[in-house]
């Protein structure tokens, strides 16, 4: 974004308190142009910052961010934000103008609120370009109606969503058969034979072809070699195609310590994760498979009948479902049945929303968060920074399939984690394309 000259050329940014509860440093994100926190917006902060949600922790490092960069001066005058090349801030206090959004919508709520701080600021600062940024996506459309300039909060957000598509594996066409052959032979061949001497992302998969042979490859940048990878089955699952045994591979390989898995609802993303997790269940002091709460129509779940544990069951079952299938693969008296079962009552295995993990230390643990599309770039974070000794973490998820509010394709945090993450040795991914639950759910990704 080029320097603005004046004053004039500096935009103003009103901000929703959907944008702070996204990322508390939200304001210190918009170069040298001014920053308007409507007082609306601190209200609503207020309600947020008790708890221990992600949305709680943001609202209280923002009300401190703020309390520190005002130290003494009178915050709905325009103050300095700190750092070279930053503009400054206001709190807008009683917004005065002719419109009112209220009376416009019928209905007076805080944000009609936030829409009469824009306007007032679009009568008060002629001359300058007020937007209201917001995640809130019907807000935005509100703002368009009153003629008020409306964009989503960009910062951390993915440009191109399409470029993660081919994240995590190749295909080499009209390779020659003689080095197939010789990866079939050895197992592994130095890989600027198929490669050339440029270096690939570490962890990248590839299906190999000739005229009339294939093989399936990983490829290791520290060794620099192409290994040749053998479909196997855990805990009795076996891969289905080439991309489900690329993925096992991923949670299976002691090297890598982080792996997401992005694919629509049936491609086995779970299933292979937990079955892979079973598999290692030796190495590992715990498995933990979680999935991020999405209260039904937004609601807490303190709206829903019963006590806490029939209050999540819902949200858990499909996680249960998964390890049932697993545990179904074997016949009540086989030992591998039993297993599942001890492990689940001296809590080996732990299945649980993953408020209830937040905050725990992640040592010695094999951890897998599901539906990991539903989380902030924040949350992913803060996940993977507790992560102690001996430990690995699984994300699985579709990027399109969002359930939460002010989360999109190119902002969840799984989509976050595969673009920021994609060049590390230590990760790996994985895009799993063909549903394998059954035809007729084929049928439903695939037409409807």
């Amino acid at each position: 974004m080029p320097r603005a000259k004046s004053t004039k050329d500096r935009k103003i940014f009103v901000l929703d308190t959907s944008v702070i509860l996204y990322a508390h440093n939200s304001i210190m994100n918009f170069a040298e142009h001014d920053v308007v926190i409507p007082i609306t917006v601190l209200e609503e902060l207020d309600q947020f910052k008790k708890g221990n949600d992600t949305k709680n922790f943001e609202a209280r490092e923002f009300i401190r961010l703020l309390d520190n960069i005002s130290k003494d001066h009178m915050i709905q005058n325009w103050t300095p934000l700190n750092g070279k090349g930053k503009g400054n801030f206001k709190v807008l206090m009683n917004p005065q103008n002719s419109l009112n959004a209220n009376d416009i919508f019928g209905e007076e709520k805080n944000d009609h609120k936030i829409l009469n701080a824009a306007l007032s600021l679009k009568q008060s600062e002629k001359g300058r370009k007020v937007i209201l940024v917001s995640k809130d996506i019907n807000l935005r459309l509100k703002a368009k109606s009153l003629d008020i300039f409306a964009e989503d909060y960009e910062t951390g957000k993915i440009k191109n969503i399409s470029e993660l598509e081919n994240t995590g594996k190749r295909v080499m066409e009209e390779v020659d058969p003689n080095i197939i052959n010789e990866l079939y032979d050895r197992q592994q061949i130095d890989a600027k034979l198929i490669l050339g001497r440029k270096k690939k992302d570490p962890n990248t998969f590839f299906i190999i072809k000739s005229n009339n042979k294939s093989v399936l490859a990983y490829y290791d940048a520290e060794e620099n070699i192409l290994a040749k990878i053998e479909k196997r089955s855990a805990y009795n699952i076996k891969p289905k195609n080439a991309e489900q045994t690329f993925a096992l591979h991923a949670i299976m390989n002691p090297k890598i310590k982080l792996v997401s898995i992005q694919g629509v609802a049936g491609t086995g993303k779970t299933l292979l994760a937990l079955a892979g997790a079973l598999e290692q269940r030796r190495d590992f002091k715990q498995i933990f498979l979680a999935r991020p709460i999405v209260p039904l129509s937004n609601k807490d779940i303190g709206y829903l009948p019963g006590d806490i544990k029939s209050k999540l069951n819902p949200y858990m079952e499909p996680l249960w479902d998964n390890l049932k299938f697993i545990q179904n693969q074997y016949k009540e008296n086989d030992k591998e049945y039993q297993k599942i079962t001890e492990m689940i009552n001296q809590e080996k295995l732990v299945i649980q929303p993953l408020a209830y993990i937040r905050g725990r230390s992640l040592s010695n643990i094999f951890f897998i968060v599901d539906e990991a599309q539903n989380l902030t770039p924040h949350e992913i974070k803060t996940i993977i920074s507790r992560a102690g000794e001996n430990t690995k973490i699984i994300f699985t998820g579709d990027v399109y399939q969002i359930d939460t509010p002010y989360l999109d394709s190119q902002s969840n945090g799984l989509s976050y984690l595969i673009d920021r993450a994609k060049n590390h040795p230590l990760y790996a991914h994985i895009k799993l394309e063909k549903g394998e639950r059954s035809e007729l759910a084929n049928l439903a990704n695939e037409l409807l």
